[in-house]
């Protein structure tokens, strides 16, 4: 059912949650995991002088994450892929999505409501509404709301 499972991750304590679900989800499907990390440049692209350290920075931030994601499920014997894109975060999910034929993806959230949601916007409600495939969100234990 499926073959491919993606698993966007930013290293927070909400896709993390989301990590454990993709791994366990691949391992009973037989699936392959693909890890991804996108380097958001939209919020950095105002940023004039600089902006290039804190992608790089952003950029080994990810390489870590995708690394921890690919241990958890080797350590599973879940087959697994990784990839650090830069993008728009929402954008370069979906675009992922199609490219690499994911069949789920499972991603965490961040339990914002009210103003944060307004002003911060959703990743995962975004790609909830413009992915060809499921989207399965998992909402983080540790995370409290903001309110």
């Amino acid at each position: 059912m499926y073959d491919s499972i993606l698993v966007p991750t930013d290293g927070s304590p909400a896709s993390e949650g989301a990590v454990g679900h993709a791994i366990e989800l691949a391992k009973q499907y037989g699936s392959t995991l693909h890890a991804l990390y996108v380097v958001d440049t939209g919020a950095y692209s105002a940023m004039e002088v600089g902006s290039d350290i804190v992608v790089e920075a952003l950029r080994e931030e990810g390489e870590q994450a995708v690394a921890r994601v690919a241990e958890e499920a080797e350590a599973a014997g879940v087959d697994v892929e990784t990839a650090v894109e830069t993008g728009i975060a929402h954008r370069s999910i979906t675009e992922y999505v199609d490219d690499e034929g994911i069949d789920l993806v499972v991603m965490g959230t961040h339990g914002r409501t009210g103003v944060g949601r307004f002003l911060l916007g959703s990743v995962a409600e975004k790609v909830v509404r413009t992915a060809d495939a499921p989207v399965m969100t998992v909402r983080s234990e540790t995370e409290e709301t903001e309110e």
